[in-house]
Order: structure tokens, then C-alpha cells, then sequence
């Protein structure tokens, strides 16, 4: 584990909802732009905790009726993974667990096992600017729902040019979202693009966590 925090969920189609967040330690990827690179090696993990446990403390210590499974890759460990997600799930507070994933892990497993219909997925596209693009499994695409959604972090033209693409090669009932990497495609400039495109199915989405604190603070 790295750590387990209350706050308001910073992005995605449950933006603004007070959020419980449970990161998990460990990430099969490496994203040039990685602003959590404390949740994988060489950093090591906070502490260790049970299926048990984790749901104990969400349960005892936090009031939120959602909850954002996250990491590093929160779906790494397979079926205690899969055993955690449907633990979280049951909760009866709980309406909304989604589960942030780096599309480079099977999602149609996941799918089978954890029937829950609290349960969502949000797939984060890496695209070419990621240095992670190859790693993406284009299969998740067609089991994607609905209620499920895709986020593309936008980096560079190349990478707006890059997400349309995909979009067209590979449709999905998820709701797609696009995410400016505001260093170097301004927020601004990523809806521009996105009027001039035509895209009126994408939603824009901005992280609500680095504009109401600062960038790098942890635990927010």
C-alpha cells in the first residue's frame, strides 16, 4: 500500500465528490509524465495491509460514499486485485468504485469475475509521448461499458492526432476523455483542438486536485 485519503475526486465523470482514495503500491509502466512515481521502485511501499483491513478503514474511518482504487496500477496483483475491488464493492455506504487502470493490464478477467454493477473502469490510453504506447492492450477497448470511461493524457500534437486515431481504430461504449499535460498543451489550446476536430463525444478533462492545490502536494 502507499496510502488511503479522504478528499474530493480531482477528474473524470465523478469530479467534485468527496472520494475515498486507496492507492496501491507497484506499476508495470514507466510514463515520462508520471506524477506519482512514489507508488512504484525504486520508492518503496508505505505499509502493507489486508483485504480486511483496507476495507475496515474505508468503512471506519471515512464517510464517502465513493471510492477511486488506484496506484501505480491498482489491477497488478491479479486476483487479489480482483478480490479487493469486490470487497470495496460491498461496502453498503458505497455507490461508485472506479478503478483508475493503465491500459497495459487485461480488463475482460476483471469484467468476469467482479459482477458488481458499482464497479467502473477508467482506462488512462498511454499515447506516444507517454513512452508507453506499445504496452497498450487494444482488446480492453471492446469490453469496455457505458459507465466505463477512457482517458488520453495529451502531451503534444502528435499525441491529440495519435488519440483520434485510436478512437476510429478501436470504438468503445466508454465515455473518452481528453486530458491536457499543461506544461506543453495548454488547456486552452487541447479545446481548441477538440472544437476544430469536431470531437463532440470527448469530454474535456481537467484535474481539479492541481488547480485547487498545488501540483505535487500528496494527500489531496
Amino acid at each position: 500500500m502507499v496510502e488511503i485519503f479522504e478528499t474530493v475526486e480531482g477528474e473524470g465523470t465523478r469530479a467534485g465528490f468527496p472520494t475515498v482514495f486507496v492507492r496501491l503500491f507497484g506499476c508495470n509502466l514507466r510514463c515520462v509524465w508520471c506524477d506519482t512515481k512514489y507508488s512504484y521502485p525504486p520508492a518503496k511501499s508505505e505499509f502493507t495491509m489486508s483485504i480486511g483491513d483496507i476495507v475496515g478503514q474505508v468503512e471506519e474511518k471515512y464517510g464517502a460514499a465513493h471510492i477511486c482504487m488506484t496506484g501505480g496500477e491498482p489491477l497488478l496483483y491479479g486476483n487479489r486485485s480482483a478480490a479487493l475491488l469486490e470487497a470495496l464493492c460491498g461496502i453498503d455506504r458505497i455507490v461508485d468504485v472506479h478503478v483508475e487502470t493503465n491500459g497495459a493490464i487485461e480488463l475482460a478477467p476483471f469484467l468476469a469475475r467482479v459482477s458488481s454493477r458499482k464497479a467502473r473502469y477508467i482506462m488512462d490510453y498511454k499515447l506516444p509521448d507517454s513512452g508507453e504506447n506499445a504496452a497498450m492492450i487494444h482488446s480492453n477497448f471492446a469490453v469496455l461499458r457505458p459507465q466505463d470511461e477512457v482517458k488520453f493524457v495529451i502531451a503534444t500534437d502528435r499525441d491529440f492526432e495519435a488519440a483520434v486515431e485510436t478512437l476510429r481504430q478501436y470504438p468503445t461504449a466508454a465515455l473518452p476523455m481528453f486530458s491536457p499535460v499543461w506544461e506543453t498543451m495548454p488547456p486552452a489550446r487541447l479545446v481548441e483542438k477538440m472544437l476544430a476536430s469536431g470531437l463532440s463525444g470527448v469530454k474535456l478533462n481537467m484535474q481539479l486536485h492541481k488547480i485547487i492545490w498545488d501540483p505535487a502536494k500528496r494527500g489531496v
